[in-house]
């Protein structure tokens, strides 16, 4: 069995909080970080306990797509392995069947790399969306009136 971590590793953390900024109204009932006692006595290997895995919820309408996101985390260096619709990923063995418990329809694991717990870096670089609006607060701008026009002319 793995050690239990009793805080997620900040990629992790990361990976949720920047889901959340970017789809605000998301569903987030499956989302998970380390796990319950269910989930340690059913997978005692698991790399949630060591708090280098997380769930993300799918939610195709409101928020992530978790069937994009499956094929574009392929291409991030700290992905371990994927796991989303009875479908396995991982860069030594590409996809494949998932023969597990839980076949994840309802939300997308994520397993990270040793060495990458620490790197929040972007995780959904090819949203597209300029990520510094994620820090600005909203300003008032006081927009001067003209003087509106008359609405009909002058009599002579």
């Amino acid at each position: 069995m793995k050690p239990v971590a009793k805080t997620a590793q900040p990629a992790a953390i990361a990976l949720l909080r920047q889901a959340t900024a970017l789809w605000p109204k998301r569903e987030k009932a499956s989302d998970g970080l380390l796990p319950s006692r269910a989930h340690l006595a059913q997978s005692p290997n698991s790399d949630h306990n060591t708090g280098f895995a997380v769930d993300l919820t799918h939610d195709p309408f409101g928020g992530p797509d978790c069937a994009k996101i499956f094929k574009e985390l392929r291409k991030d260096k700290r992905v371990k392995y994927l796991i989303f619709r009875g479908m396995i990923w991982s860069p030594e063995k590409g996809a494949r069947a998932y023969t597990g418990k839980n076949a994840h329809m309802k939300h997308l694991h994520v397993s990270i790399k040793d060495g990458y717990g620490k790197d929040t870096s972007d995780w959904f670089p090819w949203v597209g969306q300029n990520k510094r609006w994620l820090h600005l607060k909203s300003k008032f701008v006081r927009v001067k009136r003209r003087k509106s026009e008359p609405s009909s002319p002058k009599e002579d």
